[in-house]
């Protein structure tokens, strides 16, 4: 083990002042926390390139009109690696947007808080790749963070119950046939002409229920292993549960000599994937070349610099990558990526608040987009909101919740509901945009009802 104190920049907020890290042999993370995933505020952090977190046993938790900055407190990390030494891991609804602007137009009355902030001061730490793993803990003083690391070493030698080997749901409802999406669809388009918007995002949902004795980690645990995102995800909370299988990153925060850097990768653009090496390239070369896609995607890359640019340095905002190809399970995106340094004074939180609710799953102009979404869905709930954490250096990553099950309890057991949308567009082709959720949904569908 080896720790020393972070420095506070507040002497009045030093409940996480130190913090201790102690090595351990590599797991993974998704198995460790399959031993402990029913307790409430069990949550994954799922990364196949990078650092991932398992977190149990939270110390603060709050709801709604909760401060972030005063459940951190302003204390530095111990080391680079990894990016994320203890904090709060926060579940913003896409509701959450009615506290930020107050003429953001959405369906309200579901059934998720607006926003959730949960504060661990204990967690495991995995690097896939380079087979690295830490227990980190934080406390008032070094020996309370030497015993909250001890405590997240303790997780490592639970029993794990072995996966669910049967399919997980049943018959699952389409909330919104085939005929009744294109609809929608064919009518946004109309609105587009007449000039209500640019693009506005719509999805449709599918609902069920999970089989007797499944859990929403049991969904989790099989999209892990086979098929997970960048931004893969698990959050148990009192009565509810997310799943998510995210590949999108909404916002990533980071310190560096000259202050605070923001940078954003909106996704726009879609193809499934090819049945075969050449029919994949095929479609892959299809989407890199569609005049319809990259104006969909930089209809949004300026949308996300107009939201970076409220809080950041005036000149700063750049955008290094303009419609990269990324390849994933079951589709090929269009990824774009717009960078700025935050103003001085500005926080991660504050640029959080500036660009939210995502622009990649709203459209242009956000707020009309968000009228148009509203006129056509119930309450999206997690869907299209963000999971994020934020660490007590400053940092903060964000992933955009698509490809997310959102789970509520009953008597009965778990109900589910997934959602898959996409951009429309001035010559969005109803059909293909129906396939286009279709696709998106696949993975999800194939854990929930194919056996293991």
């Amino acid at each position: 083990m080896w720790s020393r104190p972070a420095k506070a920049s507040d002497p009045t907020r030093r409940d996480l002042a130190c913090v201790a890290m102690r090595a351990t042999a590599w797991a993974d993370p998704v198995e460790v926390a399959a031993a402990f995933a029913d307790e409430t505020y069990a949550c994954v952090l799922l990364s196949a390139d990078g650092w991932s977190y398992v977190l149990r046993a939270p110390d603060v938790v709050a709801e709604q009109g909760a401060d972030l900055p005063g459940l951190l407190g302003e204390f530095a990390s111990l080391a680079d690696d990894p990016p994320f030494q203890g904090g709060v891991v926060g579940l913003a609804a896409y509701e959450f947007s009615a506290q930020l602007e107050a003429t953001a137009p959405q369906a309200r009355g579901g059934d998720w808080p607006d926003l959730t902030l949960i504060r661990y001061p204990a967690l495991l730490a995995f690097h896939a790749s380079q087979r690295r793993a830490l227990a980190i803990g934080r406390g008032a003083d070094l020996r309370a963070a030497a015993a909250a690391a001890d405590f997240a070493l303790s997780w490592l030698d639970m029993p794990r119950p072995a996966p669910r080997l049967g399919a997980l749901a049943g018959a699952i409802v389409v909330g919104k046939a085939d005929d009744q999406h294109a609809a929608a669809v064919h009518e946004t388009v109309g609105r587009i002409a007449a000039g209500e918007m640019f693009q506005a995002n719509l999805a449709r949902p599918w609902r069920g229920s999970l089989a007797a004795g499944a859990t929403p980690f049991d969904l989790f645990r099989r999209l892990a292993h086979q098929s997970a995102a960048g931004y893969a995800a698990y959050l148990r909370l009192p009565g509810r549960a997310l799943v998510s299988n995210s590949p999108e990153r909404f916002l990533s925060v980071r310190p560096q000599v000259d202050g605070l850097w923001a940078e954003t990768d909106p996704i726009k653009g879609t193809r499934r994937r090819g049945a075969d090496p050449a029919a994949d390239a095929a479609l892959a070369a299809e989407l890199t070349a569609s005049e319809k896609d990259r104006a969909e995607n930089l209809m949004i890359v300026d949308l996300m610099r107009n939201d970076l640019a409220r809080v950041s340095v005036p000149g700063t905002v750049r955008v290094p990558e303009l419609w990269g190809l990324r390849s994933y399970a079951n589709v090929h995106h269009l990824v774009s990526r717009v960078r700025a340094r935050l103003a001085p004074g500005r926080s991660a939180w504050e640029a959080f608040l500036a660009a939210f609710p995502p622009g990649s799953v709203t459209g242009a102009p956000k707020l009309q987009a968000m009228k148009v979404i509203a006129d056509y869905e119930t309450p999206r709930g997690p869907y299209c909101g963000s999971l994020f954490w934020a660490g007590v250096d400053g940092a903060l990553e964000a992933s955009v919740l698509i490809r997310t099950v959102a789970l509520l309890e009953t008597a009965a057991g778990w109900t589910f509901e997934a959602r898959a949308g996409g951009g429309i567009v001035a010559d969005s082709d109803p059909h293909a945009e129906v396939a286009e959720t279709t696709a998106k949904i696949g993975a999800i569908l194939r854990a929930l009802t194919e056996p293991a």
